[in-house]
């Protein structure tokens, strides 16, 4: 059986073997090594490695998930190998998990509109031996959902704070054909059961950081920077902290009840609604959360923290306006969505 080595960014190396016929994120989850990890399906692109020596196949991947696939670029969770391979992971040993991730089920309390296109769902977790009932994850961290009686799960962001009641809430952006989007259109209800697996994910504030910060959030990656804000608002943080939200229409915007109450919660808060195709009566910023991005840095003195989340576009976009400015890398931190 094929041997895999993986090496993380901090020089950490862990090994395992892996059948022809499995992918290197089942196996490594198999030898308890729980990667960074989204979709599973080949669209979100988190689960990126690149391979240095040894010969593999790759299945069916998103398009522009892989820009470096000729090089040796992969998805573990479409690699399978063809012999011994050696991989370079893009981040450090504290991001593989040791332990099993948790699952839980939970109840379907509310489903609202939020915005056009969109839907705010709301879960309770049912109580579990040895976690009870309490909603326990970090700020910005992700459940996988599944869809009752299949194998179809997918990644949301948590919109809300840990709590002892089991609440979860999301936002989610409804993709025409798409197979969660369709189940939640046309089928859930509240009273059903669904099966998730988590708390996951990064995409978490560097608490110990004291440069200002600059959350962005577009469409329905909106949801992880509002579980941030409101953690900062529960802490009554003083820090200089800069909300981004774009849009593309006036519409798609929504929580602006909750925004309105996190700027008196929190003092130095400043808030961009941005809409890039606007109406005339429209008197917020016209323009994408880029451009808004890349006007606030040309008048800063100090290189914020940038957190942004939203879909690739968006999200590689703000990435390059912040590095065109000369934002250091290790102060932009990102997150992609995949509505599906």
């Amino acid at each position: 059986m094929p041997e895999i080595t993986l090496s993380t960014r901090d020089g950490a190396r862990f090994a395992f073997t892996c059948a022809t016929t499995e992918t290197l994120l089942d196996a490594a989850e198999t030898a308890g090594l729980y990667l960074p990890a989204m979709c599973h399906e080949g669209t979100c692109g988190a689960c990126h490695a690149h391979v240095r020596e040894g010969d593999y196949t790759l299945g069916t991947i998103g398009e522009g998930v892989l820009p470096d696939r000729d090089a040796g670029g992969v998805l573990l969770c479409r690699c399978r190998p063809d012999g011994d391979l050696q991989l370079d992971l893009p981040y450090d040993q504290s991001d593989i998990h040791r332990h099993q991730i948790p699952r839980r089920t939970a109840r379907v309390e509310e489903i609202a509109p939020a915005g056009s296109g969109a839907v705010a769902l709301k879960l309770v977790l049912e109580a579990d031996d040895v976690l009870g009932n309490a909603a326990d994850f970090t700020p910005g961290q992700y459940m996988e959902v599944s869809i009752p009686g299949t194998t179809i799960r997918r990644a949301y962001s948590l919109a809300n704070l840990p709590n002892w009641d089991g609440q979860l809430e999301f936002l989610i952006r409804l993709q025409p054909g798409g197979a969660f989007s369709s189940w939640l259109a046309q089928v859930a209800k509240p009273g059903e059961v669904l099966e998730l697996r988590g708390p996951l994910g990064r995409f978490i504030l560097d608490e110990t950081s004291a440069r200002p910060r600059y959350l962005i959030g577009g469409g329905c990656g909106f949801a992880p920077v509002l579980s941030m804000l409101r953690h900062l608002a529960a802490f009554q943080n003083m820090q200089p902290t800069t909300l981004i939200f774009g849009v593309n229409r006036e519409d798609e915007l929504f929580a602006v009840e909750q925004i309105e109450e996190l700027r008196s919660a929190l003092p130095m808060l400043t808030v961009m609604l941005c809409v890039w195709h606007p109406q005339p009566s429209w008197q917020g910023f016209v323009g994408t959360a880029a451009e808004a991005l890349a006007g606030l840095l040309t008048q800063s003195t100090t290189f914020p923290d940038i957190y942004v989340c939203g879909p690739p576009k968006l999200v590689s976009t703000v990435v390059d306006v912040a590095h065109s400015q000369g934002v250091p890398a290790n102060q932009v931190f990102t997150e992609q969505v995949q509505p599906r």
